[in-house]
């Protein structure tokens, strides 16, 4: 709950995307419990976004089906597309909220930094992967490439600031799943009200 006694409207988002690529339907609610169904055709993303969905408190729904038999990268994209329109949708006028989250996730070996402002400006910044990460190809489908694609389609359509740094990794299946997963726990903090927040956290008095 916000500082006001006024009770806050539920934070969620359902959104559909119908393109010649792929097709999306997908539910966020912000203020759940991080309980997940997820089916985007494409294994290792669902086990990424179920992460993300776990570490951050969001309960979060996708269907999704795209042209795979091309390439995963439209489906994957187009999914980050709309999971960042529904962010944004569901946060409303931001009232009351941290404004502000950064974490440092290790997973074995891999270690990621990743720190978040719901700042209403698009901003990624993101680095560190080691040399060759991108050419990865990760439980079959899935290249490393993608997971700077899938931040930048939700930093952008979520008007999220993120900064995205790999201090430490060798396994890319490790790197991947810290990245997501502290990003998670970034924007758990930033999206969480914070009772001694009044309206909205900007002296411009909007994000």
């Amino acid at each position: 709950m916000s500082s006001s006694s006024t009770p806050v409207a539920p934070r969620v988002a359902h959104l559909q995307r119908e393109t010649s690529e792929s097709s999306i339907e997908l539910s966020i609610n912000l203020d759940g419990t991080g309980v997940s169904d997820i089916q985007t055709t494409v294994p290792f993303y669902d086990h990424l976004l179920t992460a993300f969905s776990k570490h951050s408190l969001t309960d979060l729904t996708v269907r999704a089906h795209g042209d795979t038999e091309i390439d995963v990268h439209h489906t994957v994209e187009d999914i980050g597309i709309v999971l960042g329109q529904a962010i944004k949708q569901a946060l409303g006028d931001k009232s009351g909220i941290s404004r502000y989250g950064d974490a440092v996730v290790p997973l074995d070996e891999a270690l990621v930094q990743a720190v978040v402002d719901i700042s209403g400006r698009p901003y990624l910044v993101h680095g560190g992967e080691p040399a060759g990460f991108e050419f990865h190809l990760i439980g079959g489908h899935f290249t490393g490439s993608m997971v700077r694609h899938v931040f930048e389609a939700i930093t952008f359509n979520a008007g999220l600031t993120v900064h995205v740094r790999v201090l430490g990794g060798r396994d890319a299946h490790h790197i991947a799943e810290a990245e997501f997963k502290a990003f998670a726990r970034a924007f758990r903090l930033a999206k969480a009200f914070d009772p001694l927040v009044s309206g909205i956290p900007s002296t411009k008095g909007a994000l």
